[in-house]
């Protein structure tokens, strides 16, 4: 899904093996990138059912629902915007540099979509971006089936969305880095979890210019275009991976008041961090916290 993964299993050797096939296969199902992925298939069939694999059409129900709960903050409808704004290839392979693309429109929505057990049917002028939730739902997945087949711990990291179970070697909990997305290389905060998860949204990373114009991946659905709230990133500490992005991605498009009501309704912790690169907290933040920059000490590994 266009992003490096890093696997850390307390456990059996065959552990590691096998969660880097099941991720494997998801990439493959879930990819917009790959011709023959579930995804193409459903996005290329407009008006029609399509029969899918039971992950997939778990995926296309949470990204609903998560469309749904966000008020359409978080919206998976967004693919032709995105494909307007340039990101037309996996980004490694995306031109820097390009001619901007047809005038941007609000994204229409999840409200035409059927959902019929492992079935789904687009409405005419839907197709689905499954990325940014993807990688957190095959986080949670791998996490917990790698716990279901006997790892002591897990630690999946899947682009920045990080999903923690279990016991951490050697320590109480697992100890995540959330880098400062304006300096690469230096932290924001550790965060110490057990069993949990965090998520960060930025329009810092994932960045290209067309006609003078520099544009990025998080696109608002009301305008169809690039977010260009205050916000900058937006950190998420919540049970659930996929849940943790989605948060985190609302919130950004919110922008800054908005974005810390949504996450303290939801019962999530944030750390909102505005152009400016002032840090706002939202919910019980401060409980997850192992160091900051201000604490007295000095981090113990580099940023990742």
């Amino acid at each position: 899904m266009g992003s490096t993964g890093h696997l850390l299993v307390a456990g059996a050797p065959e552990l590691v093996t096998r969660a880097r096939s099941r991720l494997d296969e998801l990439e493959s199902r879930w990819s917009r990138f790959r011709a023959g992925s579930e995804l193409c298939l459903l996005n290329a069939s407009p008006g029609r059912w399509v029969q899918l694999s039971p992950p997939t059409a778990a995926l296309v129900r949470q990204a609903v629902r998560a469309w749904e709960v966000t008020g359409g903050l978080f919206d998976p409808t967004v693919l032709p915007a995105l494909e307007s704004a340039g990101y037309t290839h996996s980004f490694e392979a995306l031109p820097h540099e390009g001619p901007t693309g047809p005038a941007s429109v609000p994204a229409p929505g999840c409200a035409g979509i059927e959902i019929q057990g492992d079935r789904v049917r687009l409405p005419a002028g839907v197709r689905l971006d499954l990325g940014g939730i993807g990688k957190g739902y095959a986080a949670d997945l791998v996490a917990e089936e790698l716990v279901a087949a006997g790892a002591a711990g897990v630690c999946v990291n899947l682009g920045g969305d990080v999903r923690t179970s279990g016991a951490a070697p050697g320590a109480d909990a697992w100890v995540v880095a959330v880098e400062d997305e304006a300096r690469p290389g230096t932290d924001l905060a550790w965060l110490a979890l057990t069993d949990g998860a965090v998520a960060t949204s930025t329009r810092l990373r994932r960045r290209w210019r067309r006609q003078e114009r520099v544009l990025h991946h998080l696109i608002d659905p009301g305008s169809g275009a690039p977010a260009t709230s205050d916000v900058a990133s937006v950190s998420v500490v919540a049970g659930e991976t996929h849940w943790a992005e989605v948060l985190a991605k609302a919130a950004l498009i919110a922008g800054l008041p908005a974005g810390v009501a949504l996450l303290e309704t939801h019962g999530v912790a944030g750390l909102l961090v505005t152009e400016d690169g002032t840090a706002h907290r939202a919910g019980p933040w401060e409980r997850f916290v192992s160091w900051t920059p201000n604490c007295g000490g000095t981090s113990p590994a580099s940023a990742g």
